[in-house]
């Protein structure tokens, strides 16, 4: 496992923001771990959330995965971790315009649905997750509406999961699947596959999850791709 990857998992365990136990998901699934970025409620834990999101962006961008000119934040989540992305690749020297969208078009004033740069060039996503790709469709479209280039979307984890119903699930995860539809990359700072590795590792705060591997291995067989 990558150490940065690590080292958020850690962050996210500490934060409250990575649970694990018994959970009931929107999808109506039942899952043994949850994630909610909505908790990283301080401005001590979003700067350094935004800290791991510009090191895997910028991480990526070196393995030649994804180029951008800006950052763009879907409406609401995506709004905080696109500023914060965009401060902290400013402390690392990469200094980029943002920009996110508004929930419905502004009449008065500016107008318009969208707040901050022009969408213009390259344009990155910024969210928290992708669960069926839905949201992240609709950035897509706007972006392009607008006459710039979706470019990539940049995420906190990647459930590594198929959607779907149990009786007809998805061949794909809803990452591979947007990956595939759109050509576009999809840069997750950790995945499944970095949590399962964490808990079997040697990681001071892995023992307390080690009761929860076998859930994990379940349900990563059941709906994982």
């Amino acid at each position: 496992m990558e150490n940065l990857s690590r080292q958020f998992i850690e962050f996210a365990l500490q934060s409250g923001v990575l649970k694990f136990g018994d959970f009931t998901m929107k999808s109506g699934r039942r899952s043994p771990y949850f994630f909610n970025s909505g908790l990283f409620s301080r401005g001590s834990t979003l700067g350094r959330l935004s800290r791991f999101y510009a090191q895997a962006l910028l991480a990526a961008r070196v393995a030649g995965r994804v180029e951008f000119d800006m950052l763009f934040g879907p409406a609401y989540k995506g709004i905080t971790l696109a500023a914060g992305t965009a401060m902290a690749l400013a402390d690392f020297g990469v200094d980029v315009p943002f920009s996110f969208n508004r929930k419905e078009a502004k009449a008065h004033g500016e107008g318009g649905l969208i707040v901050g740069a022009e969408l213009a060039g390259r344009v990155l996503i910024v969210d928290d997750v992708i669960t069926d790709g839905a949201a992240k469709r609709e950035s897509v479209e706007l972006i392009r509406a607008h006459g710039a280039a979706p470019c990539g979307v940049l995420i906190a984890l990647d459930r590594r999961e198929r959607t779907g119903a149990d009786d007809a699930l998805s061949s794909l995860s809803a990452v591979a699947a947007f990956e595939q539809s759109f050509g576009i990359p999809v840069v997750a700072v950790a995945s499944l596959q970095d949590l399962m590795e964490f808990i079997d590792s040697d990681a001071p705060t892995a023992a307390a999850l080690r009761p929860h591997r076998q859930a994990m291995l379940e349900y990563r067989r059941r709906y994982g791709a």
